[in-house]
Order: structure tokens, then sequence, then C-alpha cells
């Protein structure tokens, strides 16, 4: 089956906000072995949705449309879709008292127009919305599913975990499986080179690679008669994946993220971690910090912007600054260790580099930057040239010093295979 994806909004169009919804539906649905071929942003305009809807009802099995709910008078989407279905619409008298509920538990008073999120189409499977007062919708045509849901993003998410993905998962008498192996500190080029023979010879499981900033995901996909039976296809690919990539492989499972995978290797190993950023400004401690149960392991962190700060400090040593400069080497072995010895911590993380877009020279060029980790004294340092905006810099950054901080435990305790003492 494969579906489509319709955003609706012109402040999609105008560039206002970033289509998350669109990346997060893709994943989700690409993850229930649902091929999507067409995606299509539109305004707020029911003539054009209309033309959009009616292409999209012909050449796809499942048409998912975002956005537009709301009660405004732009909010066009349900009654547009209505009406290309066909559909009548009718006063949903179980929403219209969700929608009571809502604003009494704010302690507000619904306007008029709010009543119009309340009226749904004739014999459409209505979706609650704990989180809003839009609620969702699907309607069955014969040759196609419509699928409406609310576009902020706190809405639409738990309206498809809980409804959406069961409901797709029931179209189909196949059970289908996904198991996601993440890799970091291997480039996306290389990792699909080092698959390449699975892919071109897949059948089922299927192989497909997903590049994210400084990691690449592998997503495995079986489809089976039972859940087990699919599972079982998925082994053998996972197993032939981790003999491939190693260490390289911080989990294979969906909800761990690299920074927690660098907490946990941390906590399993009794380690204390602390930061020393420069170019990143802190950015790397925010991503650690994001973690659950950081506070047993993250003792402390600097931002040291200035060669004073980095002198004050961490310790760097004037004469350092003046041969090497602030982007060097020598600079980030020096914060790393300087780390060390202000918070007495196990682990010490530093960066220093040019985000630009400005301060880059033909030596030094715009997306150098030099990661340093120090492992209970023993300091590696890695030089990396990134590319990309200012942003795009200082984000690869990150993913980089935590890929490093990883590789540098695992070596440190000789963790040779993957997974040995990793939560």
């Amino acid at each position: 089956m494969n579906v489509e994806l319709v955003c609706v909004g012109t402040e999609l169009l105008l560039g206002s906000i970033v289509n998350t919804n669109a990346a997060y539906l893709s994943e989700k649905c690409a993850g229930l072995g649902l091929s999507c071929y067409f995606q299509t942003v539109v305004g707020d305009n029911g003539d054009r949705l209309a033309r959009v809807l009616g292409t999209a009802m012909e050449r796809s099995d499942i048409v998912i449309v975002c956005g537009g709910l709301g009660p405004t008078e732009d909010d066009l989407t349900k009654e547009t879709a209505a009406k290309v279905c066909g559909k009548k619409m009718y006063l949903h008298e179980p929403s219209k008292k969700a929608i009571e509920s809502f604003f009494a538990y704010k302690g507000m008073e619904p306007t008029d127009n709010n009543w119009k999120q309340a009226m749904l189409p004739e014999g459409a499977i209505v979706l609650h919305n704990p989180n809003g007062t839009a609620p969702g919708v699907i309607m069955e045509m014969k040759d196609v599913k419509v699928i409406l849901l609310p576009g902020p993003p706190n809405e639409l998410q738990p309206m498809f975990e809980e409804s959406v993905a069961p409901y797709l998962a029931s179209l189909t008498a196949q059970v289908i499986c996904s198991q996601t192996v993440k890799i970091c500190g291997v480039g996306e080029s290389k990792a699909e080179t080092m698959v390449m023979d699975l892919i071109d010879g897949q059948t089922n499981p299927t192989i497909a690679t997903y590049a994210k900033t400084g990691e690449v995901h592998i997503r495995v996909t079986a489809n089976a008669g039972d859940r087990k039976s699919a599972a079982k296809l998925l082994k053998p690919v996972v197993k032939e994946l981790k003999a491939r990539f190693g260490n390289h492989i911080y989990t294979t499972e969906e909800d761990v993220t690299l920074e927690k995978s660098v907490v946990d290797l941390a906590l399993a190993n009794n380690l204390t971690i602390t930061c020393a950023e420069s170019c990143t400004g802190g950015m790397l401690s925010a991503r650690l910090i994001n973690v659950p149960g950081i506070s047993e392991v993250y003792k402390s962190g600097v931002v040291t912007y200035s060669n004073k700060a980095k002198r004050k400090l961490l310790g760097v040593k004037k004469s350092t600054l003046q041969k090497y400069g602030a982007v060097s080497e020598k600079t980030a072995g020096e914060m790393a260790k300087g780390a060390l010895l202000i918070s007495r911590a196990d682990v010490s993380v530093a960066i220093t580099g040019i985000a630009g877009p400005d301060g880059g020279t033909e030596e030094k060029p715009v997306g150098l930057v030099y990661i340093a980790c120090s492992v209970k004294g023993k300091v590696t340092v890695k030089e990396c040239r990134f590319s990309g905006n200012r942003n795009k810099i200082r984000e690869s950054a990150v993913s980089a010093a935590l890929a490093l901080m990883r590789g540098c435990i695992l070596e440190y305790y000789s963790k040779v295979t993957f997974g040995k003492k990793e939560s």
C-alpha cells in the first residue's frame, strides 16, 4: 500500500514555520511498511486544496492530510475533504462535549467558532484529541482512505501513535516489523557502501539508510503473517549489520538517542562528565542534560568563548594560544585537561572551532573544529571539517563530540564487543 501526505497551511509555503509534520509522518509510515511517493504542501485555499486532494485520491491508497482543522475561517481542510469525498457535515455531539470539557478545564469559555470543530463528515471514524479541540477524522472510501489530522505536532503525534498507526496496521493481513540500527562515527556514503550488497539483494526484509546530523540510521523492515515471524526475519540482517559496523552502532532501540547512549555508558561504568565549549556555546551540555537521569553523570559545563576565559577558567597556556591559536589541536587538548582539573570529573569533552560565517582563513577555514576528549587523563583530539551554515556546523560539532566521547570511553575500557556493559 502507498500513502500520500498533504500538509495544509499558507505559513508552510511562506517558510514561517518548518514542516516537521511531513518528516515525522514519513518516518512513521515507512516504519509501518507504507511507501510514500508524493508529498504536497498547499495553502489555505479551498479550490487548490480540493484539486490536490482529488489528485492524491486518484493515485494513492491512503491520503493523510495535516493542518487546517482549527476554528478560524481559513481552516478549510475538513469541509473541503468532505466535499471531495461526497460527504455531508453534521454536529458530532461527543466532540462538542469534548470541546466544552477542554475549555472548562482551562477555566475559559469557548467562542462560537469553536463549535465548527465539532462539525464532522457523516460516516467518518472520529479520532479523539485529548491535547486540543480538533478531532481527527478517517473517511473510508471504496479505493482510498482519507485521514485528517490536526496541524500542531503536540496534537498530531499522539493522535497518530494512539489511533492512526493501529488503524493503518489493521488494513493489511501482514504484520510489519522494523528495527533501526543507529550508527555514529561513519559517514553516510561510507555506511551505504558498506551495506550496498545487502540493499541490492534485498527482498524481505528491506533495508534503507537515513542520514542524520552526525549519524546514519539503517532501518530494517520485514513483513510476515505474524509479529514473531517478522521479528525472526529481522534478526539475521541486524546481526550482519552489527558484524559490519561493530562499536559504531550505538543502539538498535527506537527511542535511544546518541546522547542517551553516552549517558547510559557513563552510568554503566560509574563515570562523571564535564564539558568545555567554545564555538558550540553550551549546545553539547544542553543535549546531555535533555537525558533523564543525567544528574548522576553530569558534573559541570563551561563556555569559554574568549581566549581570556580559556586561560582563566581552564588553564589554557597563553603561549599555546599565541603560537597555535584558539582553534587548534593543542588548545582543545588543554581545554579538556583543564575541564577535568576544575571539575574532578572522569570524562571531559572540549570543543573549539570556527562556526562562521566570518573568521575563517585559508589555513583555518570556516567549519574547522577541534574536539578533545579526556578519559581519566588520557586525551584524544580529533580534527573535523564541517560544511553548512553556522548552526549546522555547531550541530555537527556536537554530534561528533558525543561520538568521540562514546568511542573514547569504549576504547578506555576495551569494549570491543557491541553492547558490552552498555545499557
